[in-house]
């Protein structure tokens, strides 16, 4: 991806390449980690990348699919069902990343953040279940379901769900049990609920590619200012 640098993983058998947006200055910063959506690795997430680097963070794509789905189109489902397919392998990934990420020269590894779409939401969550040491993590219209609920006093980082309330792929009930299971883990948290708002708010490129998704410029805009605010508060406040 044009001005950014390849970042490679092995995991489980998979070739992965992410990618890292440097900030100007010395290092180490403050790090945020962005997960994909299901439909795979796309500009839209490097676009991302480059907008916290010009604020000062260190900006890194994680990628969970291999360079074999960068082609993959909105509907295509299989990547995202191999990682799910075996209990535990979707956290195991996202878990391998914070752990190079965190190992980078440039990233301070007590000051990281990480936010994910659609599938990425999910991949955030997973991150906080797993007790990993981030700061702060952030949901957008994610799939809030799991294998493994959050533990008593496991979790970390403060999470913060971006949820349309008419996205029929985390529906009502989802939510609701996000709360309380984030309750029962005596997590800190907040979810915010927009109404009349779909699946993939957030990203103008996926408006009507799939029943169920749409964007949504205010739930767009107000999550993006949350995330900036709660960024600047836990990895540099």
């Amino acid at each position: 991806m044009e001005g950014l640098q390849p970042l490679p993983l092995s995991h489980d058998g998979e070739a992965l390449e992410g990618y890292v947006a440097r900030p100007e200055g010395k290092g180490p910063f403050p790090t945020v980690i962005i997960y994909h959506s299901g439909a795979g690795l796309k500009p839209f997430e490097c676009d991302k990348a480059k907008a916290v680097a010009k604020l000062g963070y260190l900006g890194v794509v994680a990628d969970m699919f291999g360079l074999g789905a960068r082609d993959s189109q909105p509907g295509d489902q299989s990547h995202y069902q191999k990682l799910r397919a075996r209990e535990g392998l979707l956290r195991q990934r996202v878990v391998a990343w914070f752990d190079r990420i965190a190992a980078l020269p440039d990233a301070d590894a007590a000051r990281i953040g990480a936010f994910g779409f659609c599938m990425g939401g999910a991949c955030v969550l997973e991150l906080a279940r797993s007790g990993r040491d981030a700061k702060a993590v952030v949901s957008y219209h994610g799939t809030l379901t799991t294998h493994d609920a959050a533990k008593k006093g496991h979790v970390k980082p403060v999470i913060a769900a971006y949820c349309g309330l008419d996205d029929p792929y985390a529906p009502a009930d989802t939510i609701d049990a996000l709360r309380k299971e984030l309750s029962a883990a005596e997590a800190e948290y907040h979810i915010v609920e927009f109404a009349k708002v779909a699946h993939s708010f957030t990203n103008p490129e996926m408006d009507g590619q799939m029943p169920g998704l749409a964007y949504d410029a205010v739930a767009d805009a107000v999550s993006w200012a949350g995330t900036l605010a709660l960024f600047e508060t836990r990895l540099r406040g």
